[in-house]
């Protein structure tokens, strides 16, 4: 069913990270910086008459989550590899999820890897690498197709909130590829908003597979490709050449429930 030419990894080399230039201080009275306001409203405040008090303080014993943040692609990648480990295992800890973290995270969020994975029920990236809240900005269109918004969300996690990488997630059996695949065969048109996606997927086709092989085949074809494109994003492709960025291509077998880097 699979095609010998796809190739995997456990691990995709991610380029050393180089010191980042240093900044020079704000002034004292300086206006607040687009960034400061973008995370305030992302964010959100305590309002007025909540029903939950919050208090000033978060109990001692609780660490911020954000000490805890992968900083590095390499690390954030081994922060999601251990997690599916975990997840294919049957040995979840689902983090994070604790009433001291609930309230830390109402002064803000430190995600440390943005994934676009697909719409599939099956496929919940959360689950998948056995995150909680706070760690991970997911996106997810079926088939992990491109637009405006998706290129938006991406860039708002790596360029607002510092997030190290960005994880392209496809999967097994996944039907927006299957149903683009199908189309480009037959020649019969999808309903409107379903041509688009197919449309989207076309250019990585592999014609040299057929059947089932072909579907396999270009489920990673597609992956490779938006992380391709994904990189070439100028302001994405600059924090890629000093190391403060990785973009990865990544598949999840439903039947071992284990994430694969695709090389």
């Amino acid at each position: 069913m699979y095609s010998n030419r796809r190739a995997s990894t456990p691990v995709l080399p991610v380029p050393a990270p180089v010191a980042p230039a240093a900044v020079v201080p704000a002034p004292a009275h300086a206006p607040p910086s687009r960034r400061a306001l973008l995370r305030t409203a992302v964010a959100g405040t305590a309002a007025a008459g909540s029903v939950l008090a919050l208090g000033s303080a978060f109990p001692a014993s609780a660490a911020p989550v954000a000490e805890s943040r992968p900083a590095t692609p390499q690390e954030a990648l081994r922060r999601l590899a251990a997690g599916n480990r975990r997840w294919a295992a049957y040995r979840q800890e689902h983090p994070h999820e604790t009433p001291s973290v609930r309230l830390q995270l109402v002064q803000g969020q430190h995600p440390f890897a943005v994934v676009l994975g697909c719409v599939d029920s099956r496929v919940p990236p959360e689950l998948v690498f056995d995150q909680g809240l706070g760690d991970l900005l997911t996106v997810r269109t079926a088939g992990e197709v491109l637009d405006e918004a998706v290129l938006g969300s991406i860039a708002y996690g790596v360029l607002e909130l510092d997030v190290p990488l960005v994880l392209v997630l496809g999967h097994q059996s996944c039907g927006a590829v299957g149903a683009a695949v199908h189309a480009d065969e037959s020649g019969e048109p999808l309903p409107a908003h379903i041509q688009y996606l197919a449309e989207q997927i076309r250019p990585a086709i592999d014609r040299t597979q057929h059947g089932d092989a072909r579907v396999s085949a270009t489920i990673d074809a597609h992956a490779r490709r938006t992380r391709q494109r994904l990189a070439a994003e100028p302001d994405l492709a600059r924090r890629i050449a000093t190391g403060r960025l990785a973009v990865v291509s990544a598949r999840y077998e439903l039947r071992d429930q284990r994430v694969r880097t695709l090389s």
